[in-house]
């Protein structure tokens, strides 16, 4: 049967559904089918991702919320990035925020329902006195607040991913953002590589491993089958999919939005390709998916509340309205 026959028949989805089910791998040409679907398919699509969705994690929805913990100063030239050395973004730039900032941005967490407190610094990696001052906050914070903490402080070194695992780090963020070809036009001050060198790094030191994706690069459809398909085997425990938020002053300013049927296309290529994995829509949701942002958490299972680094996310009432109307629940942290 030809891919064009079984998405006539809606046969193709339910055959996506089984194997993920039953831990076999999409092809090339299945991820292919999904991105390239046509319209009409896009619900019978979200149907079957969310038969994957519900089997693994049913309607509950895990909320996270970011700090932005140290603003600009960056020497890195991503292309995508509003704190990189090559931007001209009007943004806030100041040094790694102290330990009752870090411990009040972890209460706000809490009062937001979210589970997962992100601490996140622009850079290429922490100096000595920075993860100094992240170790001590994290420390305080699992001593007194019932929530899992997420680091994202750029390459780590392996002592220092040892010392954010024994601080009580649950997670370590670090996005493979785009594919590997297509990893030099976003960025030439590191290398794919060296983002994969730390995710391996994260797991060797015992805590999770978070890394992701920024749709709307430039990258071919192609490309994104193959980023998820790198993502799957370098087995990220989490897998926030951005959607680009062209920041004007960055040199990706003038790329287009994705638009919302493709953004949810992409959320549903990564529930199949990674069906276990926690899928969260992340930053440019706003942007990309704007009315339709409900049908995400059909693919998807987590989300970040609030703010985002730099750019300005949904009210956060909005969010739980809308996890609520879509008969969801918020799921808490059992640590």
């Amino acid at each position: 049967m030809t891919t064009k026959h079984a998405l006539a028949t809606n046969t193709l989805w339910p055959s996506l559904v089984h194997k993920a089910l039953n831990g076999e791998g999409l092809t090339m040409e299945e991820g292919l089918s999904i991105l390239e679907a046509d319209q009409d398919q896009l619900l019978p699509l979200l149907q079957a991702a969310f038969q994957v969705r519900k089997h693994y994690y049913g309607t509950k929805v895990k909320l996270n919320m970011i700090i932005n913990a140290k603003s600009g100063l960056c020497p890195e030239d991503c292309g995508y990035c509003s704190q990189s050395i090559v931007s001209t973004a009007p943004i806030q730039k100041y040094t790694l925020l102290d330990k009752d900032t870090l411990l009040a941005g972890a209460r706000e967490a809490l009062a937001r329902k979210a589970g997962t407190y992100c601490i996140v610094a622009a850079g290429r990696g922490p100096t000595e006195r920075e993860l100094d001052q992240v170790v001590s906050a994290v420390k305080e914070i699992r001593e007194t607040m019932p929530l899992k903490i997420c680091a994202c402080l750029g390459i780590l070194k392996e002592d220092q991913a040892e010392r954010l695992a024994e601080a009580g780090v649950h997670r370590y963020n670090h996005n493979l953002n785009t594919s590997k070809a297509n990893y030099p036009s976003i960025t030439t001050t590191h290398t794919y590589e060296q983002r994969v060198e730390t995710v391996e790094k994260v797991k060797a030191a015992g805590m999770s491993p978070c890394s992701g994706v920024i749709i709307g690069m430039g990258e071919t459809n192609r490309e994104i089958v193959e980023i998820a398909f790198a993502l799957r085997d370098l087995d990220a425990d989490s897998i926030p999919i951005n959607f680009l938020n062209a920041i004007p002053g960055t040199p990706l300013e003038h790329a287009g939005r994705t638009p919302a049927a493709k953004a949810l296309k992409v959320l549903a290529l990564f529930r199949f390709v990674c069906p276990s994995k926690e899928i969260r829509v992340a930053g440019g949701r706003e942007v990309s998916l704007r009315t339709l942002q409900p049908l995400s958490l059909y693919a998807a299972n987590s989300l970040f509340v609030g703010d985002y680094l730099t750019t300005e996310g949904q009210e956060v009432s909005a969010d739980h309205q809308m996890i609520e109307d879509l008969g969801f629940e918020i799921e808490l942290i059992a640590l």
